[in-house]
């Protein structure tokens, strides 16, 4: 079943027993709220988390800068819809070897030469591309913020925040939200390629 924003604005207004709206751009107080907070609630609670379905591949040109060596001298731009960038590996996987690197705006500075494979948080804008566990999050966190403006009760905002930790802690339990990659048990020369201290 498609489901719209309307859909969620309604399941939001519902979290904090309001009626129904019939459009985004009615010219009512939740519908103005709701449109006023949905786009970037959406992408903050997309930011905050590496949600599995958000998360996407790509492969990225980069310069030298011409900083001189062992610094972060190549520069990548970023993909148009990244949030954020996931951790830099060498091979790309959220399991592999750390590499050096640091992000200035929409550029990735780091020590390895292109094209460089990144994985980052996709800013998908369609509901019939997210996860259910995370409609249910964007859900309570619109309602959390349109609680007291609509309702004047400081109860609901109670209540919305139970709502968003019940569903941010289903979508852990369901591992609809990457944690870290694997631990590293090695030492940091071997993580950083360099084999001299291996017998």
């Amino acid at each position: 079943m498609a489901i719209t924003p309307l859909d969620i604005a309604n399941m939001a207004l519902a979290v904090l027993d309001e009626a129904p709206i019939d459009s985004l751009d009615q010219d009512v107080k939740a519908a103005r709220l709701l449109n006023l907070h949905f786009d970037l609630t959406r992408e903050a609670e997309l930011t905050k988390c590496a949600w599995v379905f958000a998360i996407l591949r790509a492969t990225i040109a980069g310069s030298d800068s011409g900083n001189g060596a062992c610094t972060l001298n190549f520069t990548y731009e970023l993909p148009a819809d990244c949030l954020r960038p996931l951790p830099l590996t060498h091979n790309g996987e959220a399991d592999g070897v750390p590499i050096s690197w640091r992000q200035e705006a929409g550029l990735i500075y780091c020590d390895q030469p292109g094209p460089l494979v990144i994985r980052y948080v996709a800013n998908l804008t369609d509901p019939n591309d997210w996860d259910a566990l995370f409609t249910e999050v964007l859900v309570a966190a619109l309602a959390i913020k349109i609680a007291h403006p609509l309702t004047h009760k400081s109860g609901m905002i109670d209540v919305a925040r139970a709502a968003y930790d019940r569903a941010l802690d289903a979508a852990f339990n369901a591992n609809a939200i990457q944690r870290g990659g694997r631990l590293y048990t090695a030492s940091w020369s071997l993580q950083r390629g360099d084999g001299r201290g291996v017998r």
